[in-house]
Formats: C-alpha cells, structure tokens, sequence
C-alpha cells in the first residue's frame, strides 16, 4: 500500500544533515527549526501565520479552542457553541469538537467527491439546532479541498468560524488558492502516511488571523505567555525540532511529489478505462475518482467505489496487492458517539459510501509496472 523506504532513499542526505543539526544544537523542543519550518510551511499555504503542534488531532483542537469555540457560558456551567462536520471521516473530525468543549451536529456528503455537503449543511442551519451553530468545519478527504465557494458563502449568511480539516489535503488548492488559506484556520497532519510526512507525529495549524496565532501559540505551551505563568489552561502540544527539520526538507520537494501523484492518478484513470472497467455507478462497474474543476487534487489517496468491494479486498490481499477502506463505519454509528443520537439510515450517502470506496496504492514512487499489475488483478477478479 505504501513503501517509505523510497522516498528516504531520494532523500536521504538531505534529512541525516537536519537530523545532525538538531542533534548539533540540542534545542529539542520548539527549536529554530520549528521557527523555520513554520515560516516556510506559512509561505507555501499562503498565509501569514503557522503554527506547529504535536500531531493532526491536537491541530484539530488547536484551531478551535483558539478560535474560541466550546468557550464555557459563565451563567450555565457548559459550552453552547455546536459545531458542524461530516460522519464520513477519521474520528478526530468529531473528537476534536468534543474535546474542545463544543457540540458535534453531523451532515451528510457530496457522493461524487465524498466531502461535506454544502446544501446538507445550510439544512441543518435551517433547524432549531442551528441557531446555536458557530463553525463549520469541512474535511478535504482524500486530498481534494471541499467546496470553500459554498463554505464561505455560508460563513457570511450566518456569521460562523470556518476552519478547514486538512489533514490529508496539503499543498491542495481551491480555485488556485491553498488549502491553509481558505477559511478562519486550517488544521494539517503530518502522521507518515501523508503527502508532507514526519518521521513520526506532528501537526500544523495556519490561520490568517494574529489573534488566533497568538492564542494558539499560548494554547500549545499550557497556556503560558511566561513561563511558569498560565493565563489560561491550555494543553502540551508542541512541534520538537527533529519533526520541523525533517519536515521541511520534504516540504522542499512536496510539489513535485504531489504532481507525480496526480499523473499516477490519470494513469490509474485511463488503465481501468482501458479495461472497460468503469461505470457511473457501483451498478456499472467501478467508479473513478471525480474531481471538482475548482479542486487542485492533491491524491492522498485514490478511491474507487467498487462492486463487490469486500471481495475484491480480499482477492487484492491473497495476491499481495495492498489496500485500504478509508473509512468502513461512518462516525454517526460509531459506538463511542452513540450519545449523539444518530441511527443508521440517517446519512444515506456516507453509509453507502463505507460500504463501497477503496483506496489503491498511491504514493509518488509507484512504479507503472506495479499500476499495471494492480489494474490487471481487478480485472481479472471481475472477469
């Protein structure tokens, strides 16, 4: 599904001297190389402030506890600020609203690019439960960035925080515009699986507002603004220095790796074309990844709706082709959040998307003879 040990090889020296200038330093912990690789990753989204953090989730919570949403009522003991995502997501989309104090209220998906609704979300504006909405926070899935037009269209009807999940979407765009610079905040992971990859965990936060960098920068060290004095309670997340320099010697070559999964991509297109595999829906055969003329797709991952997807999984793994299901059970019927109250049936397209999509191997050193023999397994498995 992955090979790591190619992209070390390509980069090898590069990422040994910035590990041995950490070392050199011993300043470990928010080090000049976090100050460096905060001001490049700043650049390359566009924005005029990045924040560091210890991973994608804390980046999550960072944004929307310095954007201070789940902000405790003083007269009533509690937070009465909601906020709105999709069920189809890693679990950290909900749980960092939940962590921060706030409300989850779920919407469902667009089927063709399988993120947040636009139209399922001004629905749920449109309900009592709505009045109490403070922020909407749209998952790029996959590596393409949610319909922002629509988003921030929506933020300024109903005077809402638009903070983007961006995990998996760095280096992405929306009408030329990087994802990180299209709403109030945007969280980043870097976990090893993703496009921009730590050797371990780490996360980011953009943000073109002052304010919310400075509250987030407290927010990361316990609150502190001096050390020893804590203005707030905040949480331990901060960015060590081996992460950031590894960092941004992959941020160095990020483009050029992100457009080589975008050719795989269209090669991945026109192999399962070229074996009239396709079709419009699950009932016609595979279903290829639809990307929005707005979206600079950045393939995270490469999701295919497949017929018979469990099946073709396991005939992928007993002829030792990797694969994953990004994601098999939707958040609303998660057992953990069963105390939201949802039920199965109540968001349609994200159940029937869990029980369809499959991710292909994709990352910027699969090889076209590997696409070849991938391709020609699931023809195979149809026929």
């Amino acid at each position: 599904m992955l090979d790591f040990s190619r992209q070390y090889e390509e980069i090898r020296t590069e990422v040994l001297a910035a590990i041995e200038a950490v070392c050199t330093s011993q300043q470990f912990i928010l080090g000049p190389q976090v100050a460096s690789f905060e001001a490049a990753a700043a650049i390359a989204c566009q924005v005029p402030h990045a924040i560091g953090c210890a991973s994608g989730t804390d980046a999550l919570w960072l944004a929307l506890a310095a954007a201070n949403i789940g902000t405790l009522d003083a007269t009533t003991a509690h937070s009465p600020d909601v906020v709105i995502t999709a069920p189809f997501s890693f679990f950290a989309s909900v749980s960092a609203i939940l962590r921060a104090g706030a409300s989850p209220i779920l919407a469902d998906i667009d089927p063709r690019t399988f993120n947040l609704s636009p139209s399922s979300v001004e629905a749920v504006l449109a309900t009592p439960a709505g009045n109490n909405v403070k922020a909407i926070l749209p998952v790029h899935l996959y590596g393409q960035c949610s319909d922002m037009d629509a988003f921030n269209a929506l933020k300024q009807t109903h005077n809402l925080v638009v903070i983007e999940d961006a995990a998996q979407a760095f280096g992405a765009t929306w009408n030329g515009v990087p994802a990180g610079a299209l709403g109030d905040a945007a969280a980043f992971s870097f976990y090893p699986t993703k496009n921009l990859s730590a050797f371990g965990d780490a996360g980011l936060v953009t943000t073109p507002s002052a304010a919310l960098d400075d509250h987030a920068r407290v927010l990361r060290a316990h609150g502190m603004r001096r050390r020893y004095f804590h203005d707030e309670i905040g949480w331990n997340s901060r960015l060590d220095s081996l992460q950031a320099a590894v960092l941004e010697v992959k941020l160095r070559h990020l483009p050029r790796w992100n457009e080589k999964r975008r050719a795989l991509a269209a090669r991945y297109d026109q192999l399962f074309q070229s074996a009239n595999l396709t079709g419009a829906t699950t009932a016609d055969g595979i279903v290829l990844p639809y990307t929005d003329p707005r979206a600079g797709h950045v393939f995270h991952q490469y999701v295919i709706r497949a017929p018979r997807r469990d099946d073709l999984r396991q005939y992928l793994t007993d002829h030792h082709i990797g694969s994953e299901i990004y994601y098999p059970l939707p958040l609303h019927l998660q057992s953990s959040l069963a105390h939201l109250g949802y039920k199965a049936g109540d968001f349609p397209e994200s159940e029937q998307a869990a029980q369809e999509v499959l991710a292909l191997p994709m990352y910027p050193e699969l090889r076209e003879d590997e696409q070849d023999a991938i391709v020609k397994a699931i023809r195979t498995f149809y026929a």
